[in-house]
């Protein structure tokens, strides 16, 4: 087993991680998220993709994985260098190590690698560790997204990820007036990131069928499709489509990313179409009602309430996931969000769903840390009664998360090296939503009245 029983999470970094190095983190070998409508892939959501060569992954289709990048990387931790993308991390173990106003009894923040790499075998690890960095490795956990088809247009995504954004681009032209967006999250449609059309062969797809069909069915455990929207991709259901004539080839487990933006009947064509195959379900959302409705533009709240509850009633599923994005216009409703997630715990069980929280680094200017600090405050003391409240039915890393979340809200000054000044990133902040109300036909100050003196003197 990856710990022991009752061990702590800083115990098991203590004895399993920095022995190694103190940099080492298993999703350099054992995990990627591969985007094949773009090409492009990363270790996990933290650091920025990069390119895969097409001609590289014609000839290897383990090249979509085992990049120059990644292997230049693996070399670096096993060094115990820090790679310069794996920043995320590297700011989280450098902040504050001991929350006491938290009151969570947090021994140190424990970053993402920690969780990144407890869900292998110490033997795996061990073999990771001492293979050199230039050698191919088989994947153990995977994150593919086959185009960015997606029916919603949230505030933090942007058109690499969103047909549904591509769409207001399109029609209404780039955001203006973003000094903050090195980026460019929001100037253009972002045609990189979809190279290949419906009626083109895309040579990443066709390598990754070719890299599962060969072998990657046996090593994979976790194959988890994103998007986009993946359920709106054919691409999935001919992945689904193989399980079903395969049944009992491949033992991997199979997750889905989904935004539960669908009439019922398209999650019942999903567990039908997934009997007998282990099956996960991750879903975004990060605040309640109005709220959530204008950060992720195209949600109906009351279908996703509605949805959640049908999967849960389901009994199908391995587990259900519920992925926070911790941007700042959540945290007004943040606390609400996890307790409908604990009331949820309560009535199917403490495993049958589950919750993580991600803070948004990028776009910068939509940071938790744009928000005054006595806002922030009052959001910890928020925070702090519910994880006091319902520390018995939350896992270790929720708790964590919890805390390590509080302690970033008061001790952290800037999303990441090099972001602007507060000062602009304020006025990108308010640029960006007026823009975001005209489009979508919104209005921040009647959601967010708690913010609108704030707003308005920006």
């Amino acid at each position: 087993m990856p710990k022991i029983a009752n061990e702590s999470d800083v115990r098991y970094k203590r004895r399993v991680i920095d022995v190694k190095s103190a940099t080492f983190c298993a999703a350099k070998w054992y995990n990627a998220t591969i985007w094949l409508g773009s090409g492009q892939t990363t270790s996990c959501h933290h650091p920025l993709p990069h390119q895969v060569s097409v001609e590289q992954v014609i000839a290897n289709p383990k090249a979509l994985h085992n990049t120059p990048e990644k292997k230049e990387q693996r070399r670096q931790m096993q060094q115990g260098e820090r790679p310069a993308g794996c920043e995320y991390c590297w700011k989280i173990e450098d902040m504050y190590k001991d929350p006491k106003y938290a009151g969570m009894d947090v021994p140190e923040p424990i970053s993402d690698r920690v969780y990144k790499t407890v869900i292998y075998e110490d033997k795996d690890l061990d073999e990771a560790f001492n293979t050199p960095p230039e050698q191919d490795i088989n994947l153990q956990t995977l994150e593919i997204a086959f185009d960015r088809t997606c029916q919603f247009a949230c505030s933090y995504c942007n058109p690499a990820f969103s047909s549904a954004w591509v769409r207001d681009i399109h029609r209404n032209g780039g955001y203006t007036n973003l000094v903050s967006d090195g980026r460019n999250h929001f100037t253009h449609e972002h045609g990189s990131s979809q190279l290949y059309t419906i009626n083109d062969v895309n040579p990443y797809v066709e390598a990754f069928f070719k890299w599962w069909e060969s072998d990657l069915h046996k090593t994979l455990k976790e194959l988890r499709i994103t998007g986009g929207e993946p359920l709106m991709s054919g691409y999935t259901w001919r992945l689904i489509d193989w399980f079903q004539t395969n049944k009992g080839k491949s033992k991997t487990r199979l997750a889905i990313n989904s935004n539960l933006g669908f009439e019922q009947d398209k999650l019942e064509r999903l567990l039908d179409a997934t009997e007998g195959i282990e099956l996960d379900i991750y879903t975004s959302n990060e605040s309640i009602g109005r709220h959530a409705v204008y950060i992720r533009d195209g949600l109906d709240w009351d279908q996703w309430c509605g949805n959640v509850t049908y999967l849960l009633d389901s009994g199908r599923l391995r587990g259900l996931h519920v992925m926070c994005t911790i941007n700042a216009l959540c945290l007004l409703s943040l606390d609400e969000f996890l307790w409908m997630i604990v009331k949820l715990k309560q009535k199917y069980g403490k495993d049958a769903i589950n919750f993580s929280l991600n803070i948004l680094r990028f776009p910068s200017f939509q940071s938790p840390l744009v928000l005054p600090i006595e806002i922030r405050e009052n959001i910890v003391e928020k925070l702090q009664m519910f994880g006091n409240a319902s520390r018995e039915i939350m896992h270790e890393y929720e708790i964590n998360q919890l805390g390590r979340l509080m302690g970033y809200l008061i001790e952290v000054d800037s999303p990441h090296s090099g972001a602007l000044s507060k000062e602009i990133l304020q006025r990108d902040f308010k640029n960006f939503y007026d823009q975001y109300d005209q489009r979508r036909g919104k209005d921040f100050r009647y959601t967010f009245p708690q913010l609108t003196e704030w707003y308005d003197s920006l």
